[in-house]
């Protein structure tokens, strides 16, 4: 098999583990199996000059990390990629900044990667690329002679050309990503999305499997939802079923069933709708007073980002006036935990919950809502209320589905949950089990490797 070349904006290196879910335990997963490299930032941020990239082997996975200067991660990180591309991508054009200095940090990062990965590509590598940082970094792998198949897979969503022409200079975005030979995405709604602004605004060509022709290239794009390691996840939230943590939230909840939300503190993530509907349930149905607890876990994300600073703010007293309303002293319905928890802790805390709440306003796939499934009872399993716009809601359709933006219906959804019968609850977590343990991370690289692989090499 040849060697495989994984590239990411960070690099989750072997001393430091991962956190729960997302790209960073996808791609650890892939290499354990499969060995190569992973390139991308350390996460550190150089003094002076970028020292030479660091490697160390492990395992059978070379880690290769480049610094980035206190511009570069302005201009790059913080700016065009969080600042620009991220609430593109998720349809927040109210919140888009646009500014050219952090558009040509962005393109100079890229190239600088390019140059420092270039050397350690060898003839017969793939390189597979990921997520909306590094989107040209194809491009400026191609300048400099690599030849090599190259594949990329975006992990968010791919806005509709409506929303993509708001971006000045998209045409050039669109244009590298037809560097790769195969550009992967959630969904088929991302797919039809891509290939729409191909066909609509670059004037190029599609057919009916996903193969394009644009700005002088032909290449295919597909839709690879990705998965996690089911079985594994599934062991793992069985052994935590009684450890001490576990035994510890259950003690605590005194009887009351747990609605548990797990996320990263981003405005994708709908958390101030979804303290919205937590009161709104509430309201509507006093009965459930001192029968349940909401806790929302949610990690610190780009705290040096004002409107994530803004956000906690605002989330911070969402909980603070619910519990103020509604709390008795020996209850409160809200608890809002804002920092990072174990994996094996969080597998354990899924499988004590009653109702999974993964709400969010948009979102590429969110494997919280498959680790959720996974870690369920099979005799007594929670039931999972999901937004109708995370990209998982095309795999697991037997959850309440909700439109994130209707309180109301999110609401009822709850209540709902919370009523539902053991014998509703175990046939619609089958259904969604059955997904998600077909739909694996193991099954997500090999198709999509077979993918690349497959096709025919194109020229750059």
């Amino acid at each position: 098999m040849a060697r495989l070349v994984v590239v990411s904006n960070r690099v989750s290196m072997p001393k430091t583990g991962v956190r729960p879910g997302g790209l960073a335990v996808a791609l650890g997963e892939t290499l354990e199996h499969s060995g190569g490299v992973w390139f991308g930032w350390s996460g550190d941020i150089a003094d002076g000059p970028v020292p030479p990239p660091r490697r160390i082997t492990r395992d059978g996975i070379t880690y290769i990390t480049t610094d980035l200067t206190r511009q570069d991660y302005e201009e790059f990180y913080n700016g065009f990629s969080n600042s620009t591309l991220w609430p593109l991508f998720h349809y927040r054009l109210g919140l888009l900044e646009v500014s050219r200095r952090s558009y040509e940090g962005y393109l100079r990062v890229n190239a600088a990667f390019a140059a420092a990965l270039a050397p350690t590509i060898r003839p017969g590598d793939i390189v597979w690329v990921h997520d909306y940082h590094l989107i040209p970094l194809g491009a400026e792998l191609r300048r400099q002679g690599v030849g090599n198949r190259m594949g990329f897979f975006l992990h968010t969503p791919f806005p509709v050309p409506e929303i993509l022409v708001a971006l000045p200079g998209h045409r050039r975005l669109a244009q590298a990503l037809c560097a790769y030979d195969l550009v992967g995405f959630q969904t088929a709604d991302d797919v039809r999305a891509f290939l729409g602004y191909i066909t609509g605004e670059a004037g190029g060509r599609a057919g009916p499997d996903g193969d394009f022709v644009a700005f002088g290239r032909r290449a295919r794009a597909g839709a690879y939802p990705i998965g996690i390691d089911a079985q594994a996840f599934a062991g793992l939230a069985a052994d935590m079923a009684e450890a001490p943590d576990t035994r510890r939230l259950k003690a605590s909840l005194r009887g009351r069933r747990l609605i548990l939300g797990v996320e990263r503190l981003d405005y994708s993530k709908g958390l101030p709708q979804r303290f919205d509907a937590v009161e709104r349930l509430i309201e509507a149905h006093p009965d459930l007073c001192e029968r349940f607890e909401f806790m929302q876990i949610a990690a610190p994300s780009r705290e040096d980002v004002a409107r994530y600073r803004v956000l906690r703010r605002q989330v911070e007293a969402a909980a603070g006036r619910i519990n103020g309303r509604f709390a008795e002293f020996d209850w409160q319905p809200v608890r809002y935990i804002n920092k990072c928890c174990d994996r094996a802790v969080l597998a354990g805390f899924y499988r004590s919950a009653c109702v999974g709440l993964v709400t969010p306003l948009r979102d590429g796939m969110n494997l919280v809502a498959k680790e959720y499934v996974a870690a369920q009872d099979p005799d007594d399993p929670g039931a999972l209320v999901l937004s109708r716009f995370a990209g998982a809601a095309q795999e697991l359709t037997a959850a309440l589905m909700v439109n994130p933006y209707d309180i109301g219906e999110m609401a009822e959804a709850v209540a709902r949950a919370l009523a539902m019968p053991r014998d509703e609850r175990v046939e619609r977590w089958r259904a969604m089990w059955r997904a998600v343990a077909t739909n694996t991370v193991e099954y997500w690289r090999d198709s999509y490797l077979a993918g690349l692989t497959a096709l025919s090499r194109i020229p750059p």
